[in-house]
């Protein structure tokens, strides 16, 4: 559920933020979000899209409000061990809702918040959880039409695939030791059946409506301007330069890398997993 705002500064003209009705609310009048667990948080450094030797890497980062990275568990590993939902809270790292989970022997986890859980549910995992919202198994105990996120991509290393807001991949069919998925991009491709994922869709689905309204609310998530190669000079970028507009080249990125369609997947990895490529 999406949530608009009367004009009454020009930040707000075409505001649209999500509501956040999915998160458990404490205080008077439910006014106050649940506070993060301090045991789980880590300090978070910034790199401001530059690597080790210091050059920019990744175009327009830098600044932002202050963020303490929340430790997720993406193994699910904590076997026939039933968990309780503490609270389903915001993560400033990621697009989908975060949950706090306070299990039987007293350890408490993050997961990914898929949509439908809330504060008071049960949820475990290992084989002989139940197939309920939030509850993670190996594939191939999962029955065939699951909706499923979190996926692994490889037995015990923790969930890779399908871990943004809204999303969700099914599972397909099962033979010789591998299972096949339809990804959220139309893709469908095997898995090593052996491999876990968790029952749902993820939570925030609406936030592909959001607009921010105002540049300063990107720039306090850490985005900068982009300027557009065709108010640059030729010097610093293939589509700058010219006298008044010209928009008859072919898009190319300020290295005049081929872009909107040119392919730049490695030639070395391989394609035999891959059983409907998702823009066919």
């Amino acid at each position: 559920m999406t949530k608009k705002f009367r004009p009454t500064t020009p930040g707000q003209r075409e505001l649209i933020l999500t509501s956040n009705a999915e998160l458990t609310r404490f205080g008077e009048n439910n006014r106050a979000t649940a506070k993060p667990e301090k045991s789980l948080l880590v300090k978070k450094v910034r790199t401001n899209g530059r690597n080790h030797h210091g050059h920019i890497t990744c175009r327009h980062r830098g600044g932002g409000h202050k963020r303490f990275y929340r430790i997720i568990d993406f193994k699910r590993d904590k076997d026939a061990i039933p968990a309780k939902v503490a609270s389903v809270e915001y993560d400033p790292n990621r697009t989908s809702h975060i949950a706090l989970l306070n299990y039987a022997d007293g350890e408490k986890r993050y997961i990914l918040a898929p949509q439908g859980l809330k504060q008071g549910d049960a949820v475990s995992s290992g084989e002989t959880a139940p197939f309920d919202v939030g509850c993670s198994m190996q594939l191939k105990h999962m029955p065939l039409g699951s909706v499923i996120h979190n996926i692994e991509m490889f037995p015990g290393r923790g969930g890779k695939l399908v871990r943004s807001a809204g999303l969700s991949a099914q599972l397909m069919a099962r033979s010789a030791g591998y299972v096949t998925l339809k990804m959220p991009s139309g893709e469908v491709r095997l898995i090593n059946e052996d491999c876990k994922a968790t029952f749902g869709s993820l939570s925030n689905a609406e936030r592909n409506l959001r607009v921010e309204g105002k540049a300063g609310r990107s720039r306090w998530k850490g985005i900068r301007p982009t300027v557009r190669g065709t108010a640059m000079n030729p010097v610093d970028h293939p589509h700058g330069g010219g006298e008044g507009k010209h928009n008859g080249y072919l898009p190319q990125t300020p290295w005049a890398m081929y872009t909107k369609g040119y392919r730049t997947r490695c030639k070395r990895k391989t394609n035999k997993w891959i059983v409907k490529d998702r823009r066919k």
